[in-house]
């Protein structure tokens, strides 16, 4: 039970540090130091957000968050739930050892979102490579909140500059796209895109325009026979179920404002044929959100940015996005407050 010393108490948000040698301590040590409407529980190692804030100029006030008893930090003041990272940590030096306790913060911040302690789950970035060179197979966060909250299947979606892309496939090398692209994976995608923008996002009867995989949507077969055989069976069926879905659409034009006018989202067959517009329209304030998923998760469209760890050159703006986002899912709509 959560004690409080207001009325009212704030949404509770997770946020996850990510690779200590990158940005995500650096980020979290300056969301720290301002007023967002949610208590923001931040898991990493004390020392390190203590040496980074140092590094920073700055002073990193934290309440200590027990989640045996977790008690509401003051409004402006974040709290840090500590898990020690077994290695030292050298901003900008990847190190596998601290690989354990990069994915001990996750697990924390899953459970504690399974069990409602958080409503909300953000994550920085992490080093998928250090992580695999830590002999633990790793293909990124979104297949392992996936994993651990026993879910099939999840959907990416990245929303910013007015869009919201959805992917069909994700990181996958672009030779096993064709083969990803399922009548039952698209099935299960559209089932998850459409419940979530119903329910997360607050479009009660979702519009969803769906690209083609090859070049003009295939051209009446002439460009490949994946859209004939595969994407328009699928949206015949989906449109059955009650899913307005319109498509398929080539992918060149399919992001034009006159085409856009009244969709809710937009799903891409693969990563690089939606992604780049979305981060062309709005790069450093994008927000990655984890759909099909019990918990609430949203992250950052960036890197880890091992460069720029501990120099104070970093922008806040996809991570302050995120949260926001976070809010917005759980039904608070505004944001931080200005720097």
């Amino acid at each position: 039970m959560w004690t409080s010393a207001s009325t009212t108490a704030r949404p509770v948000i997770g946020l996850s540090a990510g690779e200590p040698a990158g940005i995500g301590p650096d980020l979290c040590v300056l969301l720290a130091r301002h007023d967002f409407p949610a208590h923001l529980v931040v898991a990493a190692d004390r020392d390190m957000m203590r040496a980074r804030a140092h590094m920073l100029g700055v002073t990193a006030d934290f309440a200590e968050f027990d989640p045996l008893n977790p008690v509401e930090a003051r409004p402006g003041q974040a709290s840090l739930w500590h898990h020690p990272a077994p290695a030292p940590v050298m901003p900008g030096v990847l190190n596998p050892a601290n690989s354990p306790y990069v994915l001990q913060c996750l697990d924390s911040l899953i459970q504690a979102c399974r069990s409602g302690t958080l409503q909300a789950l953000v994550t920085a970035p992490l080093q998928k490579s250090t992580i695999v060179d830590a002999g633990v197979p790793f293909t990124g966060h979104t297949e392992y909140l996936a994993l651990k909250l026993g879910v099939p299947r999840v959907v990416m979606m990245l929303v910013g500059g007015g869009l919201r892309v959805a992917l069909a496939t994700t990181h996958l090398p672009l030779k096993d796209v064709p083969q990803a692209i399922t009548p039952e994976s698209l099935r299960e995608t559209l089932d998850i895109l459409a419940h979530d923008l119903a329910t997360r996002f607050h479009c009660p009867y979702p519009r969803i325009l769906v690209a083609g995989l090859n070049p003009h949507a295939g051209e009446s077969g002439h460009l490949g026979r994946e859209e004939i055989e595969i994407i328009v069976p699928a949206l015949e069926a989906a449109r059955a179920r009650g899913i307005d879905v319109v498509g398929p659409l080539p992918a060149d034009t399919l992001f034009v404002p006159q085409q856009l006018a009244g969709a809710d989202a937009v799903l891409a067959m693969y990563h690089d044929q939606g992604l780049p517009v979305l981060k062309m329209q709005s790069f450093g304030e994008g927000v990655n959100v984890t759909l099909g998923l019990p918990i609430i998760r949203t992250s950052v469209d960036h890197g880890t940015a091992l460069d720029l760890a501990g120099t104070g050159r970093i922008a806040r703006g996809s991570m302050d996005a995120a949260i926001n986002l976070s809010l917005e899912m759980t039904g608070v709509s505004h944001g931080a407050s200005a720097a």
